[in-house]
């Protein structure tokens, strides 16, 4: 029962996502989509991957930071080839084990660590970095000009204070254990939100785009935040629905905005299979001396 279900939420999202794409493709010329693709400056595309590639490093070592909280010392070098591990469960095999989940089951068949510890500290992982994304985006939301959101921009103002707050005391008061390194792990987190956003800025570069960069960094950083709803496969779909919407929010560019997206996710793909190989060697895990 337990395996029919899981197929069954699979097979839903294999839909979902299926659909999406299908619906984005009705409302853009795929021709002039293609030609935008085909105009990409191979250069710049490079830089951006490099970015993306430092920006998962980053992330690698925040996670690392919640583990060693819980005693379990990994070195850097052991823990980022399991993050690079989870980063193609992820996005490759999310029928079968999902890259947090199997994160989760090796450090606890590793180390005598409390469940539910683990679980917590893989949550406030993508928590952490969700917050930031969260306020850069309130952040780029009060710089934009002449946009459809200048009448909530006090909104946008208030929230970041409040968050800040909201974030504070649930460290505070649910995860007690973990509280001394939350601004630790915020940090961290604004290096990995930092880099990505700069990545998106050559992703531009490349597709020879030099006006309305913020609002693509904002629609970007909404994308985000989307993608991370489990309702397709690895997050395919909703990202590039985001970015078509967002597109005419904002008086952009449909197919460029779309691009975007998808050479965004290229690129995150193509660091991501690099996991694959950690997929038939196993990894030995060393701790920290």
């Amino acid at each position: 029962m337990a395996n029919l279900r899981k197929n069954g939420i699979v097979l839903l999202k294999i839909l979902i996502s299926t659909a999406l794409i299908y619906f984005i493709f009705t409302k853009l010329n795929l021709d002039d989509l293609i030609v935008v693709l085909k105009r990409a400056n191979i250069g710049y595309l490079f830089i951006a991957l490099l970015f993306i590639i430092g920006s998962k490093i980053v992330a690698a070592f925040r996670l690392n930071l919640y583990f060693h909280q819980l005693k379990v010392c990994l070195t850097h070098k052991s823990n980022l080839k399991l993050y690079v591990l989870g980063m193609f469960y992820n996005l490759f095999l999310p029928g079968g084990i999902g890259g947090d989940a199997y994160k989760g089951y090796v450090i606890k068949k590793k180390f005598d660590v409390d469940t539910k510890k683990i679980i917590a500290v893989l949550i406030l992982d993508r928590l952490s970095g969700l917050f930031l994304i969260a306020i850069y985006t309130c952040i780029i939301a009060l710089f934009l000009k002449d946009s459809p959101l200048d009448d909530y921009k006090i909104w946008f103002a208030l929230s970041m204070p409040f968050g800040v707050v909201c974030y504070w005391f649930l460290n505070k008061k649910v995860f007690s254990y973990i509280f001394s390194i939350i601004w630790k792990s915020v940090s961290y987190s604004c290096v990995v939100q930092l880099l990505q956003l700069i990545s998106i800025l050559f992703i531009l570069k490349a597709l020879n785009i030099n006006d309305n960069n913020l609002a693509y960094l904002f629609i970007f950083l909404i994308s985000s935040i989307v993608s991370v709803i489990p309702l397709t496969i690895g997050g395919i779909g909703s990202r590039e629905v985001t970015f078509l919407y967002g597109a005419t929010l904002f008086g952009l560019d449909s197919n460029t905005s779309v691009a975007i997206s998808l050479l965004f996710f290229l690129i995150s793909a193509v660091i991501s299979i690099t996991g694959i190989r950690y997929h038939f060697k196993k990894i030995a895990l060393k701790i920290q001396e």
